[in-house]
């Protein structure tokens, strides 16, 4: 997979991009990314992005000729038109499915904006997809952006080193994840479940199951609403109502 950013502030990246799983898939060459800082394809003589808003009103919008300049330059050189991403609050919800989707992509490119928001035909003919990672406004697209590259990175193959990580992740398959614990045995009074020491897998797999369906019901119960559950799941649900 490569990667392209459009942002005026490429440096944000690095912290995210150049440390822990980020970097090793780089350095395993499971993703490649490029920085675009589109403020170098304005026609602007004072080196301008933005402008005021026709009609009036408080900020300034992302003018369209850097945005569509710059894009135009990375498909001219792309093999195939990459999908290309942009982060706002307007955007469909961001989700684990969402996530899984793009992986499966072999070029991305995200649009970071700031100010007040982009000229519509920015929308309108260059965006394959706008995503938001919440019901909140943040200063620019950077954060937003750095969330989705690491969500989707983290699925391309060999990048987790053990491939039945991403598949027990929360909302992997519709459900939060179970509980987890590790050494001692016994911390200061506090037990692991006797199940999970018992070397029984098939225990260990419907105790996890029935956890997870648990946490999901205590924490998340809307994720049920359109999940198709068992006849053992249903069984488990009501216990808990009651």
């Amino acid at each position: 997979m490569h990667i392209d950013i459009l942002t005026l502030f490429p440096e944000m990246f690095e912290g995210v991009l150049q440390n822990s799983i980020m970097k090793r898939a780089r350095e395993q060459q499971a993703f490649s990314y490029d920085y675009i800082n589109f403020r170098d394809y304005t026609t602007s003589k004072h080196n301008k992005v933005d402008d005021y808003p026709y009609g009036g009103g408080a900020g300034l919008v992302l003018s369209p000729q850097p945005i569509f300049d710059s894009i135009e330059a990375i498909q001219e050189k792309a093999e195939k038109q990459p999908r290309v991403v942009l982060l706002c609050p307007q955007g469909e919800p961001y989700n684990q499915q969402k996530a899984e989707e793009l992986s499966e992509e072999d070029h991305l490119v995200f649009i970071c904006g700031h100010y007040e928001g982009y000229d519509e035909r920015i929308r309108q003919e260059l965006v394959t997809d706008e995503i938001s990672i919440g019901d909140y406004v943040l200063t620019g697209g950077e954060l937003g952006a750095m969330v989705v590259i690491d969500s989707v990175v983290r699925l391309l193959p060999g990048v987790l080193g053990n491939e039945q990580s991403a598949p027990m992740d929360s909302f992997s398959n519709g459900l939060l994840e179970h509980p987890h614990y590790t050494r001692p045995a016994d911390f200061r009074g506090m037990k692991v479940p006797d199940v999970l020491l018992s070397g029984n897998h098939a225990k260990i797999d419907e105790w996890r199951h029935k956890e997870s369906l648990k946490r999901t019901f205590e924490r998340r119960p809307d994720l049920l609403e359109k999940k198709e559950l068992s006849d053992k799941e249903k069984t488990w649900l009501d216990e808990w109502e009651k």
